[in-house]
């Protein structure tokens, strides 16, 4: 109910995503400014309950002919482009992309092939991945930043969603990734956890950081309607109490907020995937967003290898954005971020930030919401905690919805949100 006033509010329509089965081959994003890259790899060694992404569990055959899979896709995607483009980054996520480690340089070096990267190669790790010799071979392919799924050090937290690992071991493998030359060391951690506390929270975040990393993000824990979990999310009541201690804790110690839930040492780089103001995907379940258009891949391995083996691209659903549509999914992510810039919204949307959301603005300014300063916009932390409630929300109106359905239906006919 609540996304769906908002929706309505900021689109100026009841009109919904609709989300249709339509096949091209043809991306235009030669003239997009801002472009990063996203590579899926669905492998794991087991598959945790909690975790609502596409994955599989890994199998050597398999994984060959995906990486095969995968080097086709990047051809036909780039080989329209006239020149070399200019891209900001390049993330792997997963899955568990370490276990194809051996595979990435060429992965990478294919896309170097079409685009230049200029700030960075970012990876998800599994603790387990983090030895001497793959941080090494990630060093070697080109990896310059590293996200660490923690998730908690504290055991008791760990069990509730079926993870192992004792808070040395954790800490000794954040340690081990430091020491290895990365610009930016991510770890990962989950908060609502059914039996945490904030002391468990705010321990986990010290550790974090006494152990080098130079960011730590911190998701509430959301129990998705397709995930097998054995415990269910906290409160909100103890969600927000709990968010507003890692907040006053975060900035105790000298640590920036970055983003909603993301506070890092002062200074240094930001690992972050999805805040990108277009991008393209490549791999099953991986998402391409440009001016006009959000284009999701299958979510099938299977239906992947066969539909990139016809010389096509894998697309199961494509989103064709109205103006105002486009308008409000940047300002979603632009408010995951805590700052709007409006030069930056008018370059992507195409409509002055202003005379499209104008009144919104004018609102949230008088409601103590957002202020004013060097031109920007900026979330205060009041609004940063409904940031935090409205994305919950829509996680589960809006993602979980499409995750679901996507997981049972190669190409279905269409989804409307």
């Amino acid at each position: 109910m609540l996304t769906g006033i908002i929706k309505a509010w900021l689109t100026r329509s009841f009109r919904p995503f609709l989300f249709e089965r339509k096949q091209t081959n043809t991306l235009d994003y030669a003239d997009l400014d801002g472009l990063g890259l996203y590579v899926h790899i669905p492998f794991c060694r087991s598959l945790c309950s909690f975790c609502p992404y596409c994955k599989v569990r890994y199998e050597k055959g398999l994984a060959e002919m995906y990486v095969q899979a995968l080097h086709q896709e990047i051809a036909l995607v780039g080989e329209g482009l006239p020149a070399k483009k200019t891209v900001t980054s390049l993330y792997f996520g997963g899955g568990t992309p370490a276990l194809l480690v051996d595979d990435l340089k060429g992965i990478i070096d294919q896309l170097q092939e079409y685009f230049i990267i200029s700030e960075g190669i970012g990876i998800e790790l599994h603790p387990e991945d983090i030895t001497v010799d793959t941080l090494q071979k990630l060093r070697t392919a080109g990896i310059t930043m590293i996200s660490i799924g923690v998730q908690s050090f504290d055991q008791s937290s760990l069990a509730n969603l079926g993870r192992k690992g004792s808070k040395e071991e954790l800490a000794a493998k954040v340690e081990l990734a430091s020491q290895a030359g990365f610009t930016v060391i991510d770890v990962d951690l989950i908060f609502a956890i059914p039996g945490q506390t904030a002391e468990i929270l705010i321990s986990d975040v010290d550790i974090a950081f006494a152990h080098g990393a130079t960011q730590v993000s911190t998701y509430p824990f959301i129990d998705f309607t397709f995930a097998d979990n054995r415990c269910k999310p906290l409160p909100e009541s103890e969600k927000k109490a709990m968010l507003k201690a890692l907040v006053d804790h975060c900035r105790g110690i000298g640590k920036q907020r970055t983003s909603v839930w993301t506070f890092a040492n002062p200074g240094t780089g930001r690992y972050s995937s999805v805040t990108r103001e277009s991008f393209l995907g490549f791999g099953v379940s991986a998402t391409t967003l440009l001016w006009e258009q959000f284009k999701i891949n299958t979510f099938s391995v299977e239906a992947y290898l066969k539909r990139i083996d016809s010389g096509e691209l894998p697309t199961a659903l494509i989103l064709d954005f109205t103006k105002r549509q486009r308008g409000a999914y940047y300002l979603f992510w632009s408010a995951y971020l805590m700052e709007l810039d409006p030069v930056r919204f008018e370059k992507t949307v195409g409509v002055p930030l202003m005379q499209m959301f104008g009144l919104e603005l004018w609102l949230l300014e008088k409601l103590g919401l957002l202020f004013q300063k060097a031109g920007r916009y900026f979330l205060t932390d009041r609004a940063a905690y409904y940031y935090h409630y409205l994305e919950q929300a829509y996680t589960t109106a809006y993602i979980d919805k499409m995750w679901r359905i996507l997981g049972k239906e190669a190409f279905p006919k269409e989804i409307r949100l």
